[in-house]
């Protein structure tokens, strides 16, 4: 396969093409001061070239200095490119943004007038480390078939509901890590709640109550259920902080087959030990339903179309897999900060364009 940093010139161009009329490519490298003496690299072009060609073009250090001279480019040597692309990430970020910001609207999907989009995370960790480095979080708009929110923090940069702001029409679908109630507050309160919500809940994520003030214990409420296989509703309200006002909360639970319940009562069994946690017995009745949570209402959105959309949600992670197994976003080769930011940084730029040709080959006839 041909890589990025091989291609002539001529395709280089097409691509910057593909970029928002809007990105002035060498203002933004001389707002973040990656360009301050036009000396060897000369212009944002030839910086984002050299960016890619190092990222998702599969140079090492070496490579790209010798790839720059050879087309031409620029005379740099290895610690000058590493000192040149340390000093990118800012640039490549505003990049990366003003990419996300031409694309922020989106065709409506399943739902008249509501914009679907689901939101997750995904770790990258460094070379020779163990656990987590890096996090990268994304909404992906299925109307449009892309990312339309992509941030990169360290491993202290918690999955929180309001990374990547609310929008008037959104309907954002998250799995468990998000069922935290301060930041699903935000994520309504950032679009004057015209925002809603559908998450997933472990039976201990919140603390809940009746809308009367009454306490609501879930798990009681569950060991209540008829043993049938339709959704069942209750509405309840999340405590969020001392002051602040309570998160009003429609949990619609689903019954799991047989298969199901004991394949999750079994993953918890193996997993205790090897946490050295003592097993819960309450989520072991938890483990037989599927529980969401929504902001959506129940006269305009019934129970068993909220728990489809929610089945969505793996779209975000196929395209976190595409990342990871068609641009190689885990193979981190970099072992500072500063180098790791602008190494993924130009991987989240091209994901970006290949979300844009990939929507293309979509709207073409066959």
């Amino acid at each position: 396969m041909q890589i990025l940093a091989s291609l002539p010139a001529d395709q280089y161009s097409d691509l910057l093409r593909r970029l928002p009329p809007t990105v002035d490519l060498d203002q933004l490298a001389k707002r973040t001061k990656a360009i301050q003496r036009k000396r060897e690299l000369a212009d944002g072009a030839s910086l984002l070239r050299l960016a890619l060609a190092r990222g998702p073009g599969g140079l090492s250090l070496s490579q790209t200095a010798a790839w720059a001279e050879l087309i031409g480019m620029a005379g740099l040597s290895d610690p000058a490119v590493k000192y040149r692309l340390d000093r990118a990430a800012p640039f490549l970020q505003a990049v990366m943004e003003r990419q996300l910001a031409a694309h922020a609207g989106s065709a409506a999907l399943h739902w008249v007038g509501r914009t679907l989009r689901p939101g997750d995370g995904t770790n990258i960790k460094q070379r020779g480390t163990k656990g987590t480095d890096w996090r990268i979080h994304g909404v992906f708009d299925l109307g449009s078939g892309g990312f339309s929110h992509l941030e990169l923090t360290d491993k202290h940069g918690a999955e929180a509901a309001d990374r990547g702001a609310s929008v008037a029409g959104e309907v954002r679908i998250m799995d468990r890590n998000y069922a935290r109630a301060p930041a699903l507050l935000r994520f309504r309160q950032q679009s004057a709640n015209q925002a809603d919500f559908i998450v997933r809940v472990r039976w201990k994520a919140f603390t809940l109550s009746l809308p009367d003030g009454t306490p609501f214990n879930l798990i009681e409420h569950l060991q209540q259920l008829p043993n049938d296989t339709i959704p069942h509703e209750v509405m309840v309200q999340a405590r969020v902080r001392p002051g602040e006002p309570k998160l009003p909360l429609r949990l619609i639970i689903l019954r799991k087959s047989p298969e199901a319940t004991e394949a999750a009562r079994n993953k918890m069994r193996r997993e205790a030990p090897r946490k050295q946690k003592k097993l819960d017995p309450r989520s072991l009745v938890a483990a037989e339903f599927l529980t969401l949570a929504t902001s959506l209402r129940a006269g305009q959105y019934p129970a068993e179309e909220v728990l489809a959309v929610y089945r969505l949600r793996w779209q975000i992670e196929l395209a976190f897999k595409r990342l990871k197994s068609l641009l190689h976003i885990d193979r981190l080769p970099t072992r500072t900060a500063e180098a790791s930011r602008s190494w993924l940084y130009a991987h989240l730029i091209l994901a970006l364009l290949c979300d844009e040709i990939s929507q293309e080959f979509l709207e073409s006839s066959p």
